[in-house]
């Protein structure tokens, strides 16, 4: 009797753990299906259609606009904030919508179900407003997060220079103390949502004297409008043309002293701290965009015909649609346990990293490979898989480029500690 409640008790754990009305990726009709995976409950399936609506009707009709200009309209920005699709995760208290990182993954995986990488609401809801949030001034917060949750304040993270890329520690930009006040001098290249930045959390030196160049960098915020602060060009890029990408420079920029984010010289502890989650949302649209990419090939090879029936019914093809969707949902499982394992707020820096390098390195794979499938037609940019191409080509280079996630991850296997 008592073995009989036991395996009683772990079925009904089993059944709350895994439940049978949400199939996996692996298992579903399509790889974007609504209504999957465990890690999802039915309040983020209305979310996810809130959100594909808001992308079908809002994004993609104007994309090829935005493309041409270099950036996307202000109104979307608002319109998103209307939606409640910007600040996700940022508390409730401060000025943001309070929800979990599941809501927050589906508002990648939606934007990268679209093909539409020109809205940088990634970068501003999930990697430049945590710095506020979880490091800002009582006023800072109350100042700044409505605004951005909103989507009236655009915000952007200023971290890589001409000179510095994937080592922060390299950073040039100098903030010199003048009475209460700091003066700020120096340059920023590759800042996403650079243009259209209202807001820009600047990564600078603070003491040169430092013992190690982490222990002189604090983080500032700088505002647009503020004198000598100039924005250059948006810069020409081979993919992500929707997106604004710019070029900053800072000449004797004056900042209060509020402008301060944190604590003095702290900002490199901050820096690592934020990686993490910035690493785990490049890793999400990464596997999002493999999963687009994997039906818009399955679509066209069932009505891509040559030698008088559709390219589906050969082998060779049929092989490589089944390595694909092997690779994509391994890496699906993976990274959905590293946004359960963030959830938990245990989602340390190697793992990140391991997501990261291995989801884009699979992004950049399933582009080819499924563009290979389009034959000449997928080197034309009318068809989606060939802007999906190009615009999976950046993922391995920015959030830390994956030669260095390698080393992250290896010292973490070497260490004697």
């Amino acid at each position: 009797r008592l073995t009989t409640v036991v395996i009683f008790n772990v079925n009904i754990l089993m059944v709350a753990y895994f439940p049978s009305t949400r199939p996996e990726t692996s298992s579903a009709k399509t790889l974007m299906d609504i209504g999957t995976r465990r890690i999802f409950n039915e309040d983020h399936d209305i979310f996810r259609q809130s959100v594909r609506r808001f992308y079908q009707e809002e994004v993609i009709p104007h994309h090829k606009e935005w493309e041409k200009a270099g950036q996307v309209s202000r109104e979307v920005w608002e319109k998103a904030g209307e939606q409640g699709m910007l600040g996700v995760m940022i508390p409730e208290e401060h000025g943001g919508i309070g929800a979990d990182i599941f809501s927050v993954a589906v508002t990648w995986e939606e934007q990268m179900y679209s093909n539409c990488t020109g809205p940088g609401f990634s970068l501003h809801s999930d990697i430049a407003m945590p710095y506020i949030s979880n490091y800002g001034s009582k006023g800072q917060i109350e100042r700044f997060i409505p605004e951005m949750t909103a989507g009236k304040c655009i915000g952007a993270i200023a971290m890589t220079e001409p000179g510095a890329g994937s080592d922060l520690q390299g950073v040039k930009t100098y903030a010199k103390k003048d009475g209460g006040d700091w003066i700020l001098n120096g340059n920023k290249v590759f800042i996403t949502n650079g243009w259209m930045a209202d807001l820009v959390v600047v990564v600078a030196v603070t003491n040169r004297e430092a013992k190690s160049a982490a222990h002189g960098i604090s983080l500032f915020l700088v505002e647009n409008g503020m004198k000598g602060f100039q924005k250059g060009r948006k810069l020409d890029k081979i993919g992500l043309k929707a997106q604004d990408t710019a070029e900053l420079f800072f000449e004797d920029v004056r900042l209060p002293g509020d402008a301060l984010l944190g604590q003095l010289n702290k900002g490199f502890y901050y820096l690592m701290n934020e990686l993490p989650q910035e690493r785990l949302v490049i890793a999400g649209m990464a596997i999002a965009s493999c999963e687009f990419m994997f039906e818009e090939t399955r679509n066209y090879v069932m009505q891509r015909k040559a030698f008088g029936k559709t390219i589906a019914h050969l082998q060779t093809v049929q092989h490589k649609l089944a390595e694909l969707k092997t690779q994509i949902c391994v890496g699906r499982a993976f990274i959905d346990n590293c946004l359960q394992l963030h959830a938990e707020k245990r989602l340390d820096a190697a793992t990140a990293s391991m997501a990261k390098y291995w989801a884009s390195d699979l992004q950049n794979t399933v582009a080819t490979q499924c563009l290979q499938l389009h034959g000449g037609w997928g080197y034309m940019m009318e068809y989606p898989i060939a802007k999906a191409f190009v615009d999976s080509r950046v993922q391995p280079i920015y959030g830390g480029t994956n030669e260095i996630m390698k080393e992250l991850i290896a010292r973490t296997i070497v260490s004697q500690n």
